[in-house]
């Protein structure tokens, strides 16, 4: 699977006991995996697997608020310095869920530094988790199709990035959603046209992930791989290939080229909190 949204199907539950908790707040942190494109569509925003799980945490909970902090393009650094300490501000123990994933964009620059993102990435869990949350983080499907250096350095970057997580959530009381295992959702179905976000299946699956560990009612089906289907042909494949280069490869090299980002100028989609569902 080609994108790194890949990441986000993440469901082994790692924590000693989870007891149901009536959350009466849920805070989404992170980049445009929990912006939630490239998801439906409504009143102009991307609906998403984190507005998925506010909707079934808000049934039968009037006091429910949802918060969803995250912009598409971000860096850990900026999650951890820009979101984070407006999450801190609603943050009310540990009936409010705290959603982190974020480092995903560092990992795919060619100047990615792990010695410096990986300590921001424990820095920000534990200012969560010392502000009395029920904090919920994310491993990533390490493993692409293919073979030499491009999947080399793929296995390498993302197998150290959940090296880490999985260290922080040895060392800290959150919950950890782990892609190991889970490699038949490496399905490009999942994918939007861009190869690189979740289209509507895709969000729904990760959304019954999250609910599943969390113990609330989910669509048991988010298991299921997707049945098989022909293959492309080499016409096909190369017409595919070709037109998603030009709309999607191109314009994020010229982004990386100018130094921006598709995040610029962005501000979060509910960034105080809201009645949910608020539609």
């Amino acid at each position: 699977m080609p994108a790194w949204q890949r990441q986000l199907l993440c469901i082994r539950l790692r924590q000693s006991e989870v007891n149901k908790m009536q959350y009466t707040r849920f805070i989404a942190l992170g980049d445009s995996m929990t912006e939630g494109m490239s998801d439906e569509m409504i009143n102009g925003k991307y609906r998403g697997w984190a507005d998925r799980v506010a909707d079934v945490l808000a049934k039968n909970n009037p006091e429910f608020t949802y918060l969803n902090l995250a912009i598409r393009g971000k860096l850990l650094k900026q999650v951890v310095e820009d979101q984070i300490p407006v999450a801190l501000k609603y943050i009310e123990g540990k009936q409010t869920l705290v959603s982190f994933h974020a480092g995903a964009n560092d990992v795919l620059r060619p100047n990615y530094k792990p010695e410096l993102s990986l300590p921001q990435f424990e820095r920000g869990i534990k200012e969560l988790v010392d502000a009395g949350a029920t904090v919920i983080i994310f491993t990533v499907i390490d493993k692409v199709d293919g073979k030499g250096r491009t999947a080399e350095l793929w296995h390498y970057r993302f197998g150290n990035f959940n090296a880490n997580v999985r260290a922080v959530a040895d060392k800290y009381p959150v919950i950890l959603f782990d892609a190991k295992g889970k490699e038949f959702l490496n399905d490009r179905r999942f994918l939007a046209f861009d190869r690189l976000h979740m289209n509507s299946e895709g969000h729904k699956r990760l959304a019954n992930a999250v609910l599943a560990g969390l113990d609330f009612p989910y669509d048991s089906n988010w298991q299921i791989p997707l049945s098989k289907v022909e293959q492309k042909s080499k016409l096909v494949s190369f017409a595919t290939t070709s037109a998603w280069i030009l709309i999607f490869i191109l314009p994020w090299i010229w982004r990386r080229l100018r130094g921006t980002s598709s995040g610029d100028g962005r501000s979060a989609k509910h960034f105080e909190p809201i009645r949910w569902p608020s539609r």
